[in-house]
């Protein structure tokens, strides 16, 4: 048999062209960048603040973005750390759990202006109660145990007061979100509730709370708290677009300052790793790490 060779070598270059479009084509679907965040709030709101930050991350980075939401905080640590995700919204905690568990191949990249000083409130709708010893024999509710301001720091300060949770407290439930937290309280299901303080603050603006029936009686001292944290593995010049993307939101421009607002925002800064060594030492001292 006489072998064509020109027409060998034309089926042979014509699989490699395909091939190398199939590979192109795997490439090019690859490239989305898939965001999570702590389920901190309802599902309906995250999705609510997540929408316009997906669509300008878009524009800036010129890829496919998408906001994947996870049913608890445990599991928001579990898709970046497997890269299941590539970019995290985190409290201070569970960027300290992710840290570990990844053995630092996580990159915290910026935070809110808040962030550096932000705080937790401890609030009721028992008129005995006014101050963080009144609490010792009533029900305390916190938001989810992996929750910087909704549990870890406030338990932390709780116990720089003297009042051990799980001695001194009738009972310690856990809602789960800062605003399942209000509602526990508003509803009299619990005496007392420790939450987020811009949470807090927005329900106030947003007349959802009946501030003559429950109130915040404590505000903690400041520390830092949530990050926008990637996979070290993330390429760098990626890496370093979506940090300047997420540091050039203004409330300058329309779709800045609306970003800006449903993230609770004055701006992002850039932030690094040491800055969450107190919450890992709160969490290593609450036998929570």
């Amino acid at each position: 048999m006489k072998l064509d060779l020109s027409r060998a070598l034309r089926t042979g270059l014509g699989a490699a062209l395909l091939a190398l479009g199939t590979l192109g084509t795997q490439a090019q679907a690859q490239q989305v960048l898939r965001v999570t965040a702590i389920p901190d709030e309802s599902p309906t709101e995250l999705a609510r603040k997540a929408a316009p930050l997906v669509k300008y991350l878009e524009a800036k980075l010129s890829m496919k973005v998408e906001f994947t939401p996870v049913t608890d905080y445990a599991a928001a640590v579990e898709t970046l750390v497997n890269r299941k995700t590539d970019l995290a919204w985190f409290g201070g905690f569970t960027f300290v759990q992710a840290n570990v568990r990844s053995g630092g191949k996580v990159i915290p990249l910026v935070q809110r202006l808040e962030d550096e000083q932000f705080r937790s409130v401890f609030i009721t709708g028992d008129a005995a109660i006014k101050t963080l010893a009144d609490l010792k024999g009533k029900d305390l509710s916190f938001g989810s145990q992996s929750s910087t301001s909704g549990h870890l720091m406030p338990r932390s300060f709780l116990m720089q007061a003297g009042l051990n949770p799980d001695k001194d407290l009738r009972r310690v439930a856990f809602s789960g979100a800062h605003d399942a937290t209000i509602a526990a309280v508003a509803s009299g299901k619990v005496q007392a509730g420790a939450l987020n303080i811009s949470v807090w603050d927005k329900f106030i603006a947003d007349k959802k709370v009946d501030t003559a029936k429950v109130r915040a009686f404590y505000t903690t001292p400041p520390y830092y708290d949530y990050n926008w944290t990637v996979h070290a593995d993330m390429p760098a010049a990626l890496r370093e677009k979506l940090k300047q993307a997420l540091l050039a939101l203004s409330k300058d421009s329309a779709e800045g300052r609306q970003i800006l607002e449903l993230q609770r925002a004055t701006r992002f800064v850039p932030t690094q790793a040491d800055n969450y060594k107190g919450i890992e030492a709160a969490a290593r001292s609450a036998g929570l790490l």
